[in-house]
């Protein structure tokens, strides 16, 4: 491991706590790295702090060492009930890493609590872990920290405990905003005390940072930590150990080139990122099958209570796949990662830049490639001007086996592979449409047969973004999808029996008139009665001058109208049938037979 460090611990300004730089020792970092450096004596001083540094560059370290100094100097000892810290983060990956790091710190410090408050656990039994254990340091995912001080009917008067709160960080702070946790950000804020040390850490920072920094942090000294050498003067914002590839291939070999890359390293730790939670479903399932003797797990945003375990579990591993979202893209430490691979580009670029920097941390080396079709190659060069990001080609891999044939046949044998399959591609091109950089990734450029080969389809899905395009590069298996049965038992048991339900309910329904589609019932129901009161209401304006007896002949006239319809009476006998109304003769003509026709 190469050391990117800027002198010992006991070189910085002010000294560290003889148990803090034991823990340092038994982490096995004897040196700081920059951002640490630069941070620490900055919040150790009282400041509040914004930093940026590169992904990978120690950041967590540089507010978890001050939050420790910063209590252990407070004149006042912290209860048990007390709060003494909070640190936010987006996702609970990344609360479990810092939580984890953390502990090894507070293992020498029994007289601090911490706690961890992230989405996936019951939250009833966090305020009770809260009440009995209580938390003087709280590690939280936005979210659940919110709801946290919504619960005081259960005996957690967080806003009361908040009181004592020395030091808040807001870790990954672009992301926070990005997804959408800004009204979470600002309602937390206002509980919180405004005598405090704030401080703000992200790889990027954006306009919205800006705007928090001025808001929520007073007199801020800004820290900005680059790449030495040449780096600095690109402001490169990957490591410069990272090393940077990208392959251009078409849509229906990608896979192909994915696969035989995996097969030829197999020793190695690998992230398989895509842009769409179906897709990782579906194509983790697919290189389950078709990449033997490796380890190979997937991740995304809505699982719900698996990912904690998964995430866990694939950090222990020496070698394996992890198949994933940008859930795992921002501030995530996977130790030995060895290749980030990028199947499908993200949405915007400094995602890219945050997926690269899951490998080539602190000092390690680590490669990244990421997979583009012929029409995105121009994207390169806007990674090198946005980003400061240079890539370098990698050409297609020879002799790879052709496995779309094999993912077809899994489809056919069970649905549950079809079902994910059409899922992912739907979802492809929708997330393809809503790309930030649309003058490259333009959907209307897309092949959609090349594309659809891509993902082994049985036949094309019915989408708004097909309609009325036609395909005849793309061949559909000759197969009735509805056949194809769900590989599980029970699943397709479920299935056969909505499918009978489906077929009596049909059969029951022939002959009725249907109701019009793609409107609830409800709103059909008031449309009749709307329109009946409407008929009702001409009715009594038309004929408000006929009286009770005129109304009884109007429908002996209408009787006549039926009698005439079914051939009983001929005109000439209808005719004088009308006028043998006597008072109301003129009346009945002004209605006319259209009139009469309609009442019938």
């Amino acid at each position: 491991m190469e050391h990117v460090t800027e002198g010992s611990w006991e070189s910085l300004p002010v000294s560290l706590h003889p148990r803090v730089l034991g823990a340092l020792r038994e982490l096995g970092f004897p040196y700081m790295t920059p951002v640490q450096s630069a941070t620490i004596p900055l919040f150790m001083r009282n400041k509040d702090v914004a930093a940026e540094a590169v992904t990978g560059s120690g950041k967590t370290l540089a507010f978890v060492i001050p939050i420790l100094e910063i209590l252990l100097r407070r004149e006042e000892k912290l209860k048990k009930s007390q709060v003494g810290a909070i640190i936010i983060t987006p996702t609970r990956e990344l609360a479990i890493q810092i939580d984890e790091v953390l502990s090894h710190f507070t293992k020498h410090f029994p007289q601090f609590s911490q706690i961890l408050w992230i989405g996936g656990r019951n939250p009833g039994e966090d305020v009770e872990r809260f009440k009995q254990q209580g938390g003087n340091i709280i590690v939280a995912t936005p979210g659940r920290l919110e709801d946290m001080f919504r619960r005081k009917a259960e005996g957690l008067d967080l806003a009361g405990c908040v009181r004592s709160l020395d030091v808040l960080v807001l870790d990954e702070a672009d992301r926070l905003l990005d997804m959408g946790f800004e009204a979470s950000i600002n309602t937390i804020l206002e509980f919180l005390p405004k005598q405090r040390r704030t401080g703000l850490f992200s790889a990027t920072q954006t306009q919205e940072v800006e705007n928090l920094v001025r808001a929520g942090l007073r007199n801020p000294v800004r820290v900005s930590v680059k790449e030495k050498g040449v780096a600095a003067s690109s402001i490169q914002k990957t490591p410069s150990r990272l090393e940077n590839y990208y392959m251009v291939c078409k849509a229906d070999e990608k896979f192909n080139q994915l696969v035989h890359f995996l097969r030829n390293h197999k020793q190695e730790k690998h992230l398989v990122f895509f842009s769409t939670c179906a897709c990782v479903e579906y194509y983790g399932k697919a290189l389950e099958a078709l990449v033997k003797g490796v380890e190979i797990m997937c991740i995304h945003g809505k699982m719900k209570y698996k990912r904690n375990k998964i995430f866990m579990e694939f950090r222990k591993l020496q070698s394996g796949i992890l198949v994933c979202t940008d859930v795992m893209a921002r501030g995530i430490d996977i130790p030995e990662v060895n290749w980030v691979l990028q199947y499908d580009p993200p949405s915007n670029a400094s995602a890219f830049v945050h997926r690269c920097g899951r490998t080539a941390r602190i000092g390690h080396g680590g490669s990244a490639l990421v997979f583009l079709l012929p029409m995105e190659e121009s994207y390169i060069n806007f990674l090198a001007i946005n980003q400061k990001c240079p890539l370098q080609e990698m050409k297609l891999q020879r002799n790879t086996a052709d496995l779309l044939p094999k993912l077809k046949s899994m489809a056919l044998a069970d649905r549950a592979v079809f079902e994910k399959g059409m899922k992912a591609f739907v979802s492809y091109v929708q997330a393809y449409a809503k790309h930030e950089c649309n003058l490259i990734f333009r959907l209307k450029d897309l092949d959609f047969a090349s594309l659809a080969q891509g993902f082994a389809l049985l036949r094309m899905p019915k989408m708004p973004e097909l309609r009325g395009k036609q395909f005849p590069d793309f061949v559909p298996v000759d197969v009735n999808t509805d056949t194809i049965p769900f590989k599980d038992k029970i699943r397709e048991k479920q299935r056969q029996k909505l499918l009978e339900q489906q077929r009596r309910e049909k059969t029951e329904n022939e002959g009725r008139r249907k109701f019009i589609q793609n409107k609830p019932w409800s709103k059909q129901k008031a449309k009749k009665e709307k329109k009946k009161k409407m008929n009702e209401k001409r009715k009594r304006e038309e004929g408000s001058d006929i009286e009770d007896e005129d109304m009884e002949e109007l429908l002996n006239d209408t009787r006549l109208l039926k009698k005439l319809k079914k051939g009983k009476i001929t005109e000439e006998e209808f005719e004088k049938g009308l006028l043998t109304t006597g008072k109301r003769t003129i009346k009945t003509v002004d209605l006319g037979i259209s009139d009469l026709e309609d009442d019938c």
